[in-house]
């Protein structure tokens, strides 16, 4: 019954207007980060593809709501993250709880770990017919929790807290509809803690914006960059977690001669620290950059996309770069692992800034023309539209299902529901 209802459910998720909701800790408007950029792939997407509204909230210096249309921005007012100088934390839950009950939405779907999850599951326990989604989009456990404690306090404890965080998630998720990952990987994981209501789903990038034709040969004169090597490029946070210090200990590495130069985009807690590191070097730190455009300048521009990140989950900069033409040296670990394949750039160990550099030379040696069109042709696979169109002919409709199915039945049955479709395919 479940599936069949699903399936009924499919057009009505395409084309009933109805207002969905996007609820997330993880924004900053200076920083960046895959879930800005998802936040705004979407609501253009359902502004210019859709009959749908849109009802984004996320955190903010003071409360604020801003209708334009059928798209709602909500800013909670939240107090800095310690240590961040772009993020913010949103504990005002009931601020949330009311926004979301004067909206009504019929889906919420969750961006973040961490507090607003519950509030989407208790809004919903108050109206009972709300669809709630979730993107996992990174395994937090492990990524965050466990690497932060093995580094605070030793491996015993963070093994420990990862188990427990595994916990924490197993408790929410089961909460929800459906639930999204970024990766089989990841969503094995999930299997793992019996969140079965799950689907992979690929994030996109817009092909139109980034590509090799925005190539400027005055690019690097325009930041002051010497040389005629290499161009090397990173765009993202800089910070610990995307290992952000591990390119410049790289760059140290690259011999004069090679006349390479590099480009750091982004903030992020350690661009004081990284900008004095790279005192005297050919390293560039224009800060975030929000025009989209000029990021695809950037990019094109650029011979080499650099990246230490060991736990991407899908690695959207990397996939633009690749869009725009460059091949990308990383590190064996994470999504990188299934966005850089044979052809497309060179991955080395976790942290060894050594490899890095060789890799850096080699990938010089054989000349970016040798990769355009190959990053150029991967990056097609991937567009904002064909992730849309999965989200709302798929992901959205099933999470419909299962909430009207609980609303009538109570979860116990719809997930019992849910589990005989599954095992008679």
């Amino acid at each position: 019954m479940l599936l069949e209802t699903g399936a009924l459910r499919r057009s009505d998720a395409t084309l009933t207007p109805m207002l969905i909701c996007d609820l997330t800790q993880s924004y900053s408007p200076v920083a960046g980060g895959g879930v800005g950029t998802y936040l705004r792939a979407k609501r253009d997407y359902i502004l210019d593809h859709t009959p749908h509204s849109l009802l984004q909230i996320v955190p903010g210096p003071e409360d604020k709501i801003i209708t334009r249309g059928r798209h709602i921005w909500a800013e909670v007012g939240a107090d800095p993250v310690r240590g961040s100088p772009n993020y913010r934390f949103i504990l005002r839950t009931k601020i949330v709880r009311q926004i979301l009950a004067k909206y009504r939405p019929a889906i919420v779907e969750s961006l973040c770990p961490w507090v607003l999850p519950w509030t989407a599951i208790h809004h919903r326990r108050a109206f009972p017919e709300t669809a709630l989604v979730a993107g996992y989009s990174t395994d937090f456990p492990n990524a965050h929790v466990y690497r932060v404690t093995q580094k605070m306090a030793g491996e015993q404890l963070a093994q420990a807290m990862r188990w427990l965080s595994y916990g924490y998630a197993e408790i929410t998720y089961r909460e929800f509809d459906w639930v999204y990952t970024l990766s089989e990987e990841i969503r094995t994981v999930l299997a793992g803690r019996k969140i079965k209501r799950t689907s992979v789903l690929p994030l996109g990038v817009n092909i139109d914006v980034f590509h090799p034709d925005r190539r400027d040969p005055h690019y690097r004169a325009e930041l002051g960059l010497p040389g005629d090597g290499p161009l090397l490029v990173y765009a993202g946070r800089l910070d610990n977690e995307k290992r952000a210090a591990t390119l410049v200990e790289m760059f140290r590495q690259l011999p004069p001669e090679l006349g390479a130069a590099m480009v750091l985009m982004g903030d992020g807690k350690m661009r004081e620290e990284l900008m004095a590191r790279a005192a005297g070097l050919p390293v560039a730190f224009p800060g975030y950059v929000g025009d989209r455009s000029a990021l695809a300048r950037a990019l094109a521009s650029a011979d080499i996309y650099v990246s230490g990140m060991a736990d991407e989950t899908f690695g959207i900069s990397i996939v633009e770069a690749q869009a725009s033409g460059l091949p990308v040296v990383g590190v064996a670990s994470g999504a990188m692992i299934d966005r850089v394949t044979d052809g497309l750039g060179l991955l080395g160990p976790v942290d060894d800034a050594a490899a890095m550099a060789a890799n850096v030379m080699k990938i010089w040696a054989k000349g970016r023309g040798a990769f355009r069109e190959a990053a150029h042709g991967h990056a097609q696979q991937f567009s904002w539209n064909r992730t849309f169109e999965q989200l709302f002919g798929d992901i959205y409709p099933r999470a419909l299902s299962h909430a009207a199915l609980r609303a009538r039945t109570g979860r116990r049955a719809a997930d019992r529901a849910f589990q005989n479709a599954l095992a008679a395919g």
